[in-house]
């Protein structure tokens, strides 16, 4: 009995493979188009930050809470992306440089960054107060994003990622590539009119990889454009297996209507279904040349507009 409804599974889940590989196909060409810089792309009614008000703050450090979230919530994650830095809760100055930089030289100079920091009040203030995306669309998934924030703590859990209903990036990992994947994804909502409608559209099936492709391909596309290839490499090491997830979690999405999944299952799933994409993400860093690579001393430099 327990294999009849193993095999039945297993049928129903081959069903998705089509996606998978239309999934993967567009992943490995996701950065083929030439990287466009972002020029003034923030709108009118951007949520701005205060006078004097940083763009970028830094959680003060709790071992208490720290710990745990680096040691034991996190594991799941690094086990997927093979890294010991997603969600370790420390990030470096390097990265964080690297992350201000990046929306400095695409104009992205309203948009909020916590690193490891848990601001629920600001946040929820940040949400009645962005005009940049309906009242419609902030006081229904907007609230429910933030009720996430406030009652599943990232600074606990983990979970770096971008709010459009406040005009946040939240960070929890030391990686550069996951920093500039979420600064890519405020570039993105930035460039946007309908922020809550682009956002909503989320739900419907295959939108997710779309967005996700995007914000992949323009990090892949900064660092080829900017020489960094230590950088490019790392990039495709960890956001190639990273979209295998999103590729998976679009599969298991719609498959929870047909069936019951049970929680290793769908764990399983996840992590077989970033095996593919480790090996192609390796494989291409492996092809890129090294001696292109610009040294650190010569890499472009611009004022930060919000020094920590």
């Amino acid at each position: 009995m327990v294999k009849l409804k193993a095999c039945r599974n297993f049928s129903k889940w081959i069903i998705l493979l089509p996606v998978i590989l239309f999934a993967m196909h567009l992943t490995m060409g996701c950065a083929t188009v030439p990287y466009e810089k972002g020029l003034d792309i923030e709108q009118v009614d951007t949520l701005k930050l205060k006078p004097q008000e940083s763009q970028t703050e830094r959680g003060r450090p709790i071992k208490l809470i720290d710990y745990p979230g680096h040691y034991v919530f996190s594991l799941p994650s690094k086990l997927l992306l093979l890294n010991w830095k997603i969600d370790n809760h420390d990030i470096s100055r390097e990265s964080e440089e690297m992350l201000q930089q990046y929306l400095v030289d695409n104009d992205l100079n309203q948009v909020k960054v916590r690193l490891n920091q848990y601001a629920p009040g600001a946040e929820w203030i940040r949400l009645f107060q962005n005009r940049s995306v309906g009242a419609g669309w902030r006081f229904t998934l907007g609230i429910i994003s933030l009720v996430d924030y406030t009652i599943i703590p990232g600074r606990l859990f983990g979970g770096d990622h971008y709010n459009p209903y406040t005009n946040t990036i939240n960070l929890y990992s030391d990686h550069k590539a996951v920093l500039l994947h979420e600064g890519a994804h405020a570039k993105d909502f930035a460039r946007r009119k309908y922020k809550g409608t682009y956002s909503a559209i989320r739900l419907l099936p295959l939108v997710p990889l779309y967005q996700e492709a995007w914000a992949t391909g323009d990090v892949l596309g900064y660092n080829k454009e900017k020489e960094l290839i230590p950088d490019e490499k790392d990039a495709y090491k960890v956001l190639y297996p990273a979209y295998c997830t999103y590729i998976a979690d679009e599969g298991l999405r719609w498959t929870q209507w047909w069936i019951n999944i049970p929680i290793w299952l769908d764990y399983g799933i996840r992590l077989g279904a970033t095996i593919p994409c480790h090996i192609v993400g390796r494989i291409k860093a492996l092809t890129i040349d090294d001696s292109s690579s610009k040294p650190p001393a010569e890499t472009e430099s611009s004022e930060k507009s919000n020094p920590p």
